[in-house]
């Protein structure tokens, strides 16, 4: 028998995640992706920051929800993003993949080619259970 979580819960749930992004800032690093979350950088490369907003999703519905609008930012660093971490303050609250829009990362961007100056707009970021 396979776990079922009831809609109202998965929603709750995302709820109180997603106000850890509040007003967090999401990195997007160029490099070897890190084991996981909590494992020290090593080497890559900040490519650039963007900032999510002071309430940084809508609310949650059907075990879904999606980031409100993300500042655009201009890159700090040319390179191929490969990952990215939301941080709030110094706190990393999750780390995940980036791929071009379609590859299956968990951040897609509609380019990993990211060049010093250039703009980085994340038109997307939803979370799910």
């Amino acid at each position: 028998m396979s776990l079922s979580i009831a809609v109202a819960t998965r929603d709750a749930l995302l709820t109180s995640y997603g106000a850890n992004f509040n007003g967090a800032s999401l990195e997007i690093f160029a490099g070897a992706v890190p084991a996981d979350a909590d494992t020290a950088l090593s080497g890559q490369t900040l490519l650039g920051t963007v900032t999510f907003g002071a309430t940084a999703f809508g609310a949650a519905a059907a075990g879904s929800m999606a980031a409100n609008a993300i500042a655009q930012a201009n890159a700090v660093a040319t390179g191929t993003a490969t990952f990215y971490r939301v941080l709030n303050g110094t706190t990393v609250i999750e780390q995940g993949t980036v791929t071009a829009t379609g590859g299956g990362g968990d951040l897609q961007l509609n380019t990993t080619s990211i060049v010093s100056g250039g703009p980085i707009d994340v038109t997307s970021f939803v979370r799910s259970m």
